[in-house]
């Protein structure tokens, strides 16, 4: 959308560069692109003033006051701030790259070297900025996909790749994997298919990876990590500064690039990240179980590293549940013992949630985590101003009926707990949906619905697992918003400040505000409705998605019944993959 600047631009189109007085740019001067480079201006110094100004916090009376010309500033501002002059709304219209920003009126040399100079400091004093970041999201065509470049890093590849994944299904990745071994890379997985993949390993994954010259290895726990660590820091500390982290909530198949709601990031040299990355990996690895293929390598380790010798960036951090196990020795191997009471990554996130000041946009497949979920609903009475909105997977919907009948389970668990503190917190731990909550208590909450009945077999998953915090503060990881997530598997969640990150943190803010309109510009509710009313055709009951609210699920769902009576039948209920729509 353009505002009433982008208008401007549009009726001055032609006319030739008027320059303006008092030492502001002209009109149609041009600061940085089309051949003209008048910093000369880092990456890192436009990618910091792209987040600048694209920061709601960033006000016209904060950039005039620090030197930048003025009808530059109020014209960037008027640009991202939309027609009603407010940010944060429907309307804003942020930047999505330096060349946009460039091309706004009055916006030349002189604004764009003021504007570096307000944040210049960040890509000289600070460890890590120039670190080379960026985000993938998913679904996207293969050859645009996390996976694609997953396969070129991978073929990149000189020394190591140290990998951690919970799904590895995609061909081409597993081909370059194979390619990579065989050209002398030193490779090494943990893999949670590996524990099944012994029991008959002809043709699994796991025996073609070892055939290859590829350790492979497992652990007792459920391993969620979706993470790889390329010429990491396996021999000396030095390494870190120039190795390949990527990780992310995207699995490495062929459906988590073009089917789900992903994201995956690629960081670069940046040595704090990969050292700790490298640090877990290294934690799993020596706790980990042997596949004990026919053409297993032998079992190596890499260097111990010590967390005090890591240099802190204040901008980033990453939790590992693994905080919440410890490992002890049994006959079967190393085993991972979760510590009671231990909630790592938890206590973060609820203490991210609590310092909102202006908004929280909640991005997940689930939301059943006991501590986040009430950090929230606290949050929200607090603060009932604050922009809080969450957007979740569709199986995560219950009807009124179904949310009182796990209140009943959970009243008739704590009963027969009775006094047991311990028993009594497996209860209030158990699989619980908050979102009938967080509807009832106002909090704004849409569901990527695609389906009558959820199915794994046709899903088309909201698989984010991310929050933003202000604008200003993402995290985001493989972690589900769980119990399950904190206690029964291994997982992280990365912090990243939008101080040091600020493409990065504004690239999730704006997949949110995508993802909040699934369906909406091609009117896909409106149009599934009057088919179900017409009375005509095959009734279907799995669907291009669209994101609906609370009412809207429950409206569609009893439209789909009346439409279609048999939905709710025994052959349609058990095998819902063979009925994806019933003819009327």
């Amino acid at each position: 959308m353009r505002t009433t600047v982008g208008l401007v631009a549009v009726l001055l189109a032609g006319c030739a560069a008027e320059v303006a007085a008092d030492g502001e740019d002209g009109i149609d001067e041009v600061g940085v692109v089309a051949g003209k480079d008048d910093g000369p201006f880092s990456e890192c110094e436009l990618r910091e003033v792209l987040g600048l100004v694209n920061d709601a916090q960033t006000t016209l009376g904060s950039l005039m006051e620090r030197g930048v010309p003025s009808r530059g500033a109020r014209n960037l501002v008027a640009h991202r701030d939309g027609i009603d002059a407010t940010p944060g709304t429907d309307d804003d219209d942020r930047f999505d790259d330096i060349d946009e920003l460039d091309g706004v009126a009055y916006v030349g040399p002189q604004t764009f070297r003021a504007l570096v100079a307000l944040v210049a400091d960040r890509c000289t004093t600070a460890p890590d900025r120039d670190a080379d970041v960026r985000v993938i999201f998913s679904p996207e065509p293969w050859e645009t996909s996390h996976l694609a470049a997953i396969v070129a890093s991978i073929d990149a590849a000189t020394r190591s790749i140290d990998l951690a994944m919970y799904s590895l299904r995609d061909g081409r990745v597993m081909e370059a994997l194979v390619r990579a071994a065989g050209r002398g890379v030193s490779i090494r997985v943990v893999y949670e298919g590996a524990s099944a993949d012994r029991a008959n390993p002809a043709g699994t994954t796991s025996q073609r990876l070892e055939a290859a010259g590829i350790d492979v290895r497992w652990i007792n726990k459920v391993m969620h990590h979706k993470f790889a660590i390329i010429d990491g820091p396996r021999d000396s500390m030095d390494q870190a500064a120039t190795a390949l982290l990527v990780t992310g909530s995207g699995n490495w198949s062929t459906s988590a690039g073009t089917k789900y709601d992903e994201n995956t990031v690629f960081l670069r040299g940046h040595a704090e990240a990969n050292l700790r990355f490298q640090a877990e990996f290294n934690h799993m690895w020596r706790s980990s179980r042997d596949f004990a293929g026919t053409s297993a390598p032998a079992f190596f380790e890499s260097m111990a590293i010590d967390p005090s010798a890591i240099t802190d960036d204040p901008s980033f951090d990453v939790v590992y549940t693994s905080a919440n196990f410890e490992v002890r020795d049994s006959s079967n191997g190393p085993t991972f013992t979760v510590i009671r009471g231990s909630n790592a990554v938890a206590d973060r996130l609820v203490a991210l949630i609590a310092g909102a000041e202006r908004s929280i946009h909640i991005a997940s497949g689930h939301l059943r985590s006991r501590p986040v979920a009430n950090a929230l609903l606290a949050r929200f009475r607090e603060r009932p101003d604050l922009d809080v909105r969450v957007y979740l997977d569709g199986q995560e919907y219950l009807s009124q009926s179904s949310h009182a009948a796990q209140l009943d389970e959970l009243q008739a668990c704590l009963a027969a707990a009775g006094t047991s503190t311990s028993r009594q917190q497996d209860c209030n731990d158990r699989g619980f949906l908050w979102s009938y909550v967080v509807h009832e208590a106002g909090i704004p909450l849409r569901y990527k619905y695609y389906a009558y009945r959820w199915d794994t077999s046709y899903a088309v998953q909201m698989h984010h697992k991310y929050m933003v915090i202000d604008g200003r503060h993402l995290a985001t990881g493989s972690y589900n918003l769980s119990d399950n997530a904190e206690h029964n598997t291994l997982e992280n969640m990365l912090f990243f400040d939008a101080e040091a990150f600020p493409a990065l943190v504004a690239a999730f803010e704006e997949r949110f505000e995508t993802m909040w309109r699934t369906g909406e510009a091609e009117g896909r509710l409106d149009s599934l409705m009057q088919q179900l009313a017409s009375g005509t055709g095959s009734v279907p009951l799995v669907f291009d998605p669209i994101a609906l609210d609370w009412e809207q699920v429950t409206s569609l769902k009893r439209a789909l019944r009346t439409a279609c009576p048999t939905a709710d039948s025994e052959a349609f209920r058990t095998d819902p993959a063979a009925h994806r729509f019933c003819d009327r």
